[in-house]
């Protein structure tokens, strides 16, 4: 008897043959900010560890039909009590090619699967940049785009729902 449960060899194709693609073009840091307003006193030793507040923001711009640009925002800032130790602002971009994706898969790609690739160079970038100085390495918990793309569609109906009543 012959087992007809097994997968399919070919690679999926979006319906018209051809086969989806989502390609890295290039990936560069756009903007790049690290400050330590109050060094060299910032890096003597403390008791406890500093708050640290960190931001992430995602946007997408398109270039050409194919084409899209996403930036990839990062920032943290480290305090104890009321002294600032450190700021540092990373906005790493990347250019995508995009196509065979059917229209309502653009924007979960634009906004989750785009920025999860650039996320680890990001999270070194940052890392790099708060050890070089004089701070130990921030390394960044991983960030989940797929909820915070969620609550984005959230907050916007909800936006949307007071604007219209």
């Amino acid at each position: 008897m012959a087992d007809n449960n097994e997968a399919p060899t070919g690679a999926a194709t979006n319906g018209n043959g051809t086969q989806p693609t989502l390609n890295v073009l290039t990936q560069y840091v756009k903007d790049l900010s690290f400050e330590s307003p109050g060094a060299p006193n910032s890096l003597r030793g403390r008791e406890k560890a500093p708050g640290i507040a960190i931001n992430v923001n995602v946007n997408a711009n398109p270039l050409s039909d194919k084409q899209f640009d996403v930036n990839l925002t990062l920032t943290a800032k480290a305090a104890y009590d009321k002294e600032v130790l450190f700021n540092v602002e990373l906005v790493y971009g990347g250019v995508f090619s995009i196509s065979g994706f059917p229209q309502e898969h653009m924007l979960p790609l634009l906004f989750i699967e785009c920025p999860r690739l650039l996320f680890p160079f990001a999270r070194q970038i940052i890392a790099e940049a708060t050890r070089n100085g004089g701070f130990p390495p921030l390394m960044l918990d991983p960030i989940d785009f797929a909820q915070m793309f969620q609550q984005k569609i959230a907050e916007d109906q909800a936006a949307s729902k007071v604007k219209v009543s």
